[in-house]
């Protein structure tokens, strides 16, 4: 292929490098190789694999050596100015005037920590009141001491993920603190003869419902059912005996629906509630505590995904018996994730508990403690979710999708440092003087300054690491480069050794002999580190010794690496590994 199309490769794969982090991607360039060129559709076969070529070597270089190579041959790609992500906005809510101020809700079953999912229904929520100036309520939803059992961490780091969110909200309810609210609507729907005691075996009761008939129970008076309501006020019913039942069309076509349960009793003495302790048996229903406190609270919009529908007709009936009116609720679909986010809690605790996991926080959960703990930024995860929307057809995402919203964020802000794992030794001989590499911490932001690597030379010989992958690199070409500082040749190998000759200074030496890129570390500079990668494996290695100036939490790129968050420093340095 003639050298002026492949000229033509090497300004687009660099162009798209340095865009993009340093890892061009083989279809842009091929996009724009063909938009200038579209007569080379005839070879199309023969061009994909001279630009798969070229972008592997573009790939291999630093972000550094991309722009440098840059400024010397297409500097006019320099220049040019970038063009900005579109910020999407939210659609207008329905029916906004009918409310005097536009009131949203959060409610959370503190049973588990929050998982990557849910912070769709939060952002929205969140946006919508910031939106319309209106009101976000954070309302934990905590009346099943038995089968949703809630804990009591789980409150704290659930406030602590929606703060980091960004999402702060202007009032907070517990459900647990408002049971004798809900005592007071139950006696007014008996009062109205829209809900009734039910001591009805339950698989006798499940017959009459399936059947569409009523139970014995259904037609008691209404000072019947406040007696009996009292009693089990007054914990005269064991656990399973009685109910209290909401009055429903018995023909209602699901049949979950029919009669459904507004309160039942859960004897708290063996599973004590972890705020009121045992103080109640008598417990609301999520479809009775939630129904109500919506009304109460003055929800006007209600935010959820479409796995909520069903819920809708049994709180249409208990707004109907009360004569209100449903807030407006907007039901999006789901969005499919298709690894790493279908673990259920239960399962997910299990496994934390069995030692599967390291906790809610290890990186191969999609919860947002775990999240944060990469070091993805919560500004990503909105901008996904504003870019899905409220759709109510569900949305095939990838991780891959949130990972390009937050290489954006980090992308401009992150300093380069060199890590290399698994490290080998190199010897390389022939060396006439002292050298010293200074890299920009970002290359194309001078403003945060430089980072220098002297490599010391004693007897004309340097020592240096260079990652394990490299060593069978130069095992297998002969000769490589050594990222902003020389060019050497391999002499002798073993497995936990490298020999090598001094061969030239210039990069353009290196690319003349077409030379692999590899990035190394002086041992003397450097200090022990560990990645956890996102599969929870560990990498073992050495950091540049100017991570010093690198704080706890903040995220950098390690060069041909990927980008990673300083979680500790205590001995070694620990890092968590966020993406490429």
């Amino acid at each position: 292929m003639e050298e002026s199309i492949k000229i033509l490769v090497w300004k687009y794969a660099l162009q798209n490098a340095y865009r993009y982090g340093g890892k061009a991607q083989s279809k842009a360039v091929i996009g724009k190789v063909l938009a200038e060129k579209p007569e080379l559709r005839a070879v199309a076969k023969e061009l994909a694999n001279i630009i798969q070529q070229i972008v592997d070597e573009v790939n291999r270089m630093s972000l550094e050596e991309q722009r440098k190579l840059l400024e010397d041959s297409f500097p006019e790609l320099l220049v040019e100015k970038e063009v900005e992500p579109v910020v999407k906005t939210l659609p207008p809510l329905p029916n906004v005037d009918k409310y005097s101020k536009v009131v949203t809700r959060y409610a959370p079953n503190p049973d588990f920590v929050l998982h990557f999912g849910q912070a769709r229904a939060i952002y929205l929520s969140h946006d919508y009141a910031r939106m319309y100036n209106g009101i976000f309520i954070l309302r934990f939803e905590d009346t099943d001491p038995k089968n949703k059992k809630p804990v009591l961490e789980y409150y704290d780091a659930i406030r602590e993920d929606i703060e980091w969110l960004g999402c702060k909200w202007d009032k907070e309810y517990i459900q647990s603190l408002r049971l004798p609210i809900y005592y007071e609507y139950a006696r007014k729907l008996i009062e109205a003869g829209a809900a009734y005691t039910c001591t009805c075996n339950p698989e006798t009761f499940k017959k009459l419902v399936s059947a569409g008939k009523p139970c014995p129970c259904r037609g008691l008076t209404v000072e019947e059912n406040l007696e009996k309501w009292d009693k089990m006020l007054e914990h005269f019913y064991g656990e399973g005996e009685a109910v209290l039942r909401v009055k429903t069309d018995l023909q209602h076509k699901n049949v979950s629906v029919r009669e459904w349960v507004a309160f039942r009793i859960i004897d708290t003495s063996r599973e004590p509630h972890p705020i009121v302790g045992d103080k109640y048996i008598l417990w609301p229903t999520y479809h009775f505590a939630n129904g109500l406190d919506d009304h109460l609270m003055d929800v006007t919009h209600i935010i959820r995904g479409k796995e909520f529908l069903s819920t809708l007709d049994r709180h249409l009936y208990l707004y109907k018996h009360f004569g209100w009116k449903y807030p407006e609720a907007i039901h999006y679909g789901r969005w499919l994730l298709p690894r790493g986010g279908a673990m259920s809690k239960s399962k997910t605790l299990k496994a934390i508990k069995a030692g599967l996991f390291k906790g809610f926080d290890d990186p191969r959960l999609p919860t947002l403690a775990a999240l944060r703990r990469r070091g993805v930024q919560p500004e990503a995860i909105r901008q996904m979710i504003l870019e899905v929307g409220i759709k109510q057809s569900e949305v095939s995402l990838s991780w891959d999708n949130l990972y390009a919203y937050n290489r954006r964020i980090v992308e401009p802000k992150a300093k380069r440092l060199f890590f290399v794992h698994n490290p080998v030794k190199l010897l390389v001989y022939g060396l006439s003087k002292q050298y010293e590499a200074n890299i920009r911490f970002h290359p194309s932001k001078p403003e945060m300054g430089f980072r220098m690597l002297k490599v010391k030379v004693e007897n004309s010989t340097a020592s240096l690491f260079i990652c394990s992958e490299d060593a069978k690199l130069l095992k297998d070409r002969g000769m490589v480069r050594l990222m902003e500082l020389f060019n050497v040749k391999l002499v002798m190998s073993s497995e936990n050794l490298l020999e090598a000759m001094f061969h030239s200074e210039t990069y353009e030496e290196a690319r003349r002999l077409n030379m692999p890129l590899i990035h190394w570390l002086p041992v003397d500079q450097c200090v022990k580190a560990k990645v956890v990668m996102s599969d929870a494996t560990e990498l073992e290695g050495v950091v540049e010794n100017n991570c010093t100036i690198v704080k706890v939490g903040d995220v950098v790129q390690f060069e041909r690496f990927g980008f990673v968050k300083l979680d500790s420093k205590d001995g070694y340095w620990i890092f968590y590994y966020t993406h490429k």
